[in-house]
């Protein structure tokens, strides 16, 4: 819980930073989560009213204050601009300046508090900042071009089995969610396990400098947001920021497998631990096999022992989460016992989900996002089940110069995996193109560019047995495909 004092305190430039004199009715109050959406806002949270390109917090004010929102940092003339529209609330609401309370003495007890600052962006930065001093858990930053997500979720689950773990909600990895991550922790965490994510030069560094990890973990370096940064060694330039950020007796974990993220051993002055297939990675796996929808086994080996694991986790690309969560438990000292308790959760592996249609079909969502290396391993996962299989992809987004190639990699595979290919999106035409060239029959392969279209056609292949892979980029709302086959069509 964050109390008042320090929300007026921590969000003021660090330079110039003045205790509040705060009235005694107000001394006590403290706030839920800091959330940026407001359909999240719940009674007692503290709404974060950021001005992005496609719209602005401050729109959204009416609705957090009926939704009860305790308090918003605002900017004062976005707030006098809309004071028309707030009018119109029936609950009160004040602005209040954060070095002299000003607005607070008169305030009804209900009030929503409208803290006024420059900027909430910054301002929430600052907050993240002066809370994160205050306390000292070990904080587990994790990077790469895909897989954060996933493997976030798996290191949380793995650590929990011996430490109070906070994990960033969903993809939480930015410059506006990462603070809100940090703004959870309370002084009962022992460790906190957060994404940081990369739309830029200098942003893992700068996210690094908020959240103050002691522990790196690098997935891998491919094309996403390729289109931004140009080339794959800008990528992994940009991905090297958070093991350069590490203090010396912190630990970088890299993927051994990676030769870009191997590299990023000697851009760090933490103890490097790397996981991976190779012969020379700390931990290291080797007679992998898969089960299908049942999970995946394999051998780790580690100073000198090997351990003999069977998860429940979908694919075998999913043997580098579970190596690198490994990792992070052997760094921070917990027992194999531990660890395997750990990967076992069912849980963790949340990303992937499956799932059987009303028609019988076992639906397979992994629509969260798509890049060409992870569409792949979807791919992959999609071969070793019997039945007929079919392949549902939407466009893969940013990769850049990458682009045409990497949708027809993609098409490559698909036509030695799947007898139906649906497609949706421009950039997925590709993917049908390269399809129908390496041999997919003309009758199996459907381009399409509506939801609805491609909802029609898979439709009609639901059958018990099917397999069914539905997989695209974020923006492409793949999600969208998963609910309507997952209702009967007399129901839309």
């Amino acid at each position: 819980m964050l109390q008042l004092f320090d929300v007026l305190i921590g969000v003021q430039p660090r330079w110039s930073r003045t205790p509040p004199p705060l009235p005694s009715a107000w001394q006590t109050l403290s706030f839920g989560e800091v959330v940026t959406d407001s359909r999240e806002v719940e009674p007692g949270t503290l709404f974060l009213a950021l001005a992005g390109e496609r719209t602005d917090g401050h729109n959204f004010l009416a609705d957090v204050l009926a939704r009860g929102a305790k308090g918003a940092l605002v900017t004062r003339a976005a707030v006098e601009a809309r004071r028309s529209a707030l009018g119109g609330v029936a609950r009160p609401w004040v602005i209040v300046e954060p070095a002299t309370a000003e607005g607070l003495a008169d305030a009804p007890p209900d009030a929503c508090l409208l803290i006024a600052v420059d900027d909430p962006l910054m301002a929430v930065q600052r907050l993240a900042v002066y809370h994160r001093r205050k306390l000292a858990p070990t904080v587990v930053g994790i990077t790469g071009s895909v897989g954060k997500t996933s493997t976030k979720e798996v290191v949380a689950a793995v650590l929990s089995r011996r430490f109070r773990t906070l994990k960033s909600k969903r993809s939480f990895n930015s410059e506006a969610t990462l603070p809100t991550s940090l703004l959870r922790l309370t002084p009962d965490h022992d460790v906190a396990v957060l994404e940081m994510g990369m739309w830029a030069p200098g942003e893992i560094r700068f996210l690094a400098a908020l959240a103050r990890p002691r522990v790196g973990i690098v997935t891998n370096v491919g094309p996403s947001h390729l289109e931004r940064l140009g080339s794959l060694e800008a990528i992994g330039w940009a991905k090297s920021e958070l093991p350069e950020s590490l203090p010396a007796e912190g630990w970088a974990i890299l993927n051994a497998d990676d030769p870009r993220v191997r590299a990023m051993a000697t851009a760090t002055s933490a103890r490097v631990f790397t996981y991976g297939c190779s012969a020379d990675a700390d931990l290291r796996a080797d007679a992998i096999t898969s089960f299908g929808l049942e999970g995946i086994a394999f051998v780790v080996h580690h100073a000198g022992a090997s351990v003999s694991l069977r998860l429940p986790m979908i694919g075998r690309h999913n043997v580098y989460t579970a190596l690198a969560a490994a990792s992070a438990g052997l760094v921070l000292g917990m027992s194999w016992h531990e660890i395997i308790e750990g990967l076992c959760d069912l849980q963790a592996d949340s990303r992937v989900n499956v799932m059987t249609t009303p028609a019988g079909a076992t639906l397979i969502d992994d629509s969260y996002n798509a890049a060409p290396v992870s569409t792949l391993a979807a791919l992959d996962v999609l071969a070793d089940l019997d039945g007929p299989r079919v392949a549902i992809l939407g466009d893969m987004l940013e990769l850049g110069p990458l682009e045409e190639e990497g949708h027809r990699r993609v098409g490559r595979r698909v036509a030695g995996v799947a007898e139906r290919l649906i497609t949706l999106g421009p950039r997925a035409r590709w993917i049908a193109d390269e399809a129908l060239a390496a041999g997919m029959p003309p009758e199996g392969v459907l381009a399409c560019s509506r939801h609805e279209e491609v909802v029609a056609a898979a439709r009609l292949l639901l059958a018990p047995g099917v397999r069914v892979l539905v997989k695209g980029s974020r923006a492409m709302e793949m999600e969208r495909i998963v609910a309507a086959l997952q209702r009967r069509s007399e129901e839309e």
